[in-house]
């Protein structure tokens, strides 16, 4: 056996193909791991001096050729993420050949993908499984493909991340060739590969990065010692902290201001360690796990004012906030900061983030915003601690307050993932807000909605005409949205029924209803507001008020003249103009949440045209209804776009009265 670490590209060229033996699966990666892949090369294209990406093994073994034949190789483990960059390099390639790249096109196609001298199967560098082999050839030769299957899912998957980011193909076929590294396993023919397969995917338990670090740390700890410093720093740690240790190391790494990739802990550690002295690093990293402890399970702290508030962070699940909140609890715990103002601390963060989820503010900036921020808010000279906090969030993606407004009454709170546990917390919030001497207890009670999600022939009619659009747009806005322990009893009651049991309740969210004749879209509206109006003064913005910006006007009467999407310019003369436009668009770059659209909202988009009044028709075969207004359709549009996690910014209308 043969290991050495070596780039990714060294494997690939030269006259030589690897065969996936019979007894390996066929090419299985999905959404999951290509969204991994693919944003470790965005990072690594962004990062001025990169190191080396490790992307795992590669374990190959020598088999026999025909004497004019290519050097074969049998690809015993690494195929997954071997053939997800031959298929990517295939997509680099076409798009290059599109852009007139037409020079570095070949390059890519004749030094790894292909032998260009070979023909027959010598010519594909990659030969999966025969499932596989099919679909994997036709792209390879540029041929079009009729049967949809894994391969062709992941070419497309990528296809539409290149053409969402505008991605420099150049630039990321280089990161691909000069960046990525492995660790190439070569065994001898006379090894049985099918053991090695079994050995090297077997059911053991395999280890952690804090198993190695552990190692790393014990290494350099003189034998005298060990036991008791594992008894008195190690044990508690792993003991405490279980299977989030690793995170926790990689939280701790962060809290300077880098940021750590989960592969990357181990080494991170080892950079840092390896200058100084590992038992102070070990007794350091003891303490803040202590704190961490705390950050995840809330219980174990002492001070009920501060757990109450780290409760609240930790049902807004923003372990992203981690790095920045170690250290904050370390001048906590050193008596830096009082208890009052860690819990203004944690409190301007539960407001930056909720005002963030409302506003669906994308996350995935915040493992870039929190690492550095404690750093940030250090060096500012003026101002306590929490006001300079304020002072740098602010700048942050913090929505102001008519923004956080307008998005409280149109957008869809309630729905899958954390959204509804985030929507939970706000409803008790508001509760809480009414300042009640005896307070229910919010355990027992659940989400409801006072329209309800399956309306019956009672609410049709109530609803009038517009019945379907009401429903769609409506139903898990804010307004429509309230607590109850008898969600069941309620279900798709008539609202006389509804408004019976809410007049019994203890809940001051429900004493609203009490009045109440009827509930329109009017009734949702104008609750919205009232309800916003109190949001508005529980998480109050803390920025300069200089910044505010205005929200989601009111278009009614308008015409556009240009939409924007991701930075392309469509033209545009109606709202309906700017529907199609945005349908098609997200129909591209995400066919999967399109269909999810198609489920969500039936009375605006589907396949059967017979079932609108007025229709256009869409490059995929799906229609739109357009007899709807403008202010419906920017509503609408407002939240299709937040269901494929674009933002105001990205998505534009310029319009003239």
């Amino acid at each position: 056996m043969n290991a050495s670490e070596t780039k990714l590209q060294p494997i690939i060229e030269g006259t030589k193909q690897y065969v996936v033996p019979l007894f390996q699966r066929s090419y299985s990666w999905d959404k999951k791991e290509w969204e991994i892949l693919w944003n470790d090369l965005v990072e690594l294209s962004e990062t001025e001096n990169p190191r080396d990406h490790f992307i795992g093994s590669i374990v190959t073994m020598p088999t026999t050729s025909v004497p004019e034949g290519v050097a074969k190789y049998l690809l015993i483990d690494g195929q997954q993420r071997l053939s997800t960059i031959f298929i990517l390099l295939t997509l680099l390639r076409d798009q290059l050949y599109k852009s007139e790249q037409k020079e570095l096109a070949e390059e890519i196609n004749n030094t790894l993908l292909v032998n260009p001298y070979k023909k027959d199967a010598d010519h594909y560098k990659l030969l999966p499984t025969q499932v596989d082999r099919s679909s994997f050839k036709k792209l390879i030769d540029s041929e079009p493909i009729l049967a949809e299957d894994r391969v062709t899912e992941a070419y497309k998957y990528f296809e539409r991340k290149v053409k969402q980011s505008n991605f420099d193909c150049k630039m990321l076929q280089k990161v691909i060739s000069s960046y990525l590294s492995v660790v190439s396993i070569v065994l001898d023919p006379e090894d049985n590969p099918h053991l090695v397969f079994e050995s090297l995917n077997a059911k053991g338990r395999p280890l952690t990065q804090s198993d190695l670090i552990r190692n790393y740390f014990f290494m350099r700890i003189h034998i005298d010692e060990q036991d008791k410093v594992y008894q008195d720093f190690w044990r508690p740690m792993q003991e405490g902290l279980g299977d989030d240790l690793t995170e926790f190391i990689r939280h701790y790494l962060m809290r300077s201001g880098t940021k750590v990739k989960q592969s990357d802990v181990y080494l991170s550690l080892k950079e840092l360690v390896s200058q100084e002295d590992a038992l102070v690093h070990l007794k350091n990293l003891a303490k803040f796990a202590d704190y961490y402890k705390k950050l995840v399970s809330p219980e174990n702290e002492v001070n009920k004012d501060v757990r109450k508030v780290l409760e609240r962070i930790n049902r807004l699940e923003v372990t992203t906030t981690y790095p920045f909140l170690l250290n904050c609890y370390d001048d906590y715990a050193q008596n830096k900061i009082s208890d009052y103002e860690f819990i203004a601390v944690l409190k301007v963060i539960e407001n930056f983030m909720i005002r963030r989820f409302v506003c669906n503010v994308p996350t995935n900036q915040l493992n870039k915003i929190f690492p550095p921020l404690y750093n940030s808010v250090d060096n500012k000279e003026t101002g306590s601690f929490c006001e300079r906090l304020k002072g740098v969030l602010q700048f942050k993606g913090y929505p102001k307050d008519s923004e956080f407004s307008a998005r409280l009454q149109d957008s869809n709170l309630y729905g899958s993932g954390d959204r509804a546990r985030k929507t939970k917390l706000i409803l008790e919030t508001i509760e809480e807000a009414y300042n009640h001497k005896e307070q229910v207890p919010f355990n027992e009670l659940t989400i409801e909605h006072v329209m309800p999600q399956t309306l019956t022939e009672w609410w049709q009619d109530h609803l009038g005409d517009d019945w379907g659009i009401i429903h769609d747009l409506h139903l898990h806005t804010l307004g429509n949205l309230t607590l109850t322990a008898y969600n069941p009893e309620l279900s798709n009651d008539d609202f006389d029924n509804k408004r019976t049991r809410f007049s019994e309740s203890h809940l001051e969210l429900n004493k609203y209803f009490s009045d109440k004749l009827s509930w329109e879209k009017e009734d949702i509206l104008n609750r919205s507001i009232s309800l916003a109006d109190i949001v508005l003064t529980v998480w109050p913005y803390f920025g300069d008020k200089n910044y505010e910006q205005n929200g989601h006007a009111n278009v009614t009467g308008t015409t556009p003249r240009a939409l924007w999407i991701l930075g392309q310019e469509f033209s545009a003369n109606s709202w309906r103009d700017v529907l199609e436009h945005t349908m098609n668009t997200i129909a591209e770059l995400e066919p999967d949440k399109f269909e999810h659209l198609i489920q969500q909202f039936p009375r605006f988009i589907g396949r059967d045209k017979k079932k609108f009044r007025a229709i256009r028709g869409l490059k995929n075969g799906a229609f739109i209804e357009i007899n709807l207004s403008a202010q419906v359709i920017q509503k609408f549009c407002f939240q299709a776009i937040e269901s494929i996690e674009l933002t105001a910014d990205e998505w534009q209308v310029e319009t003239i009265a």
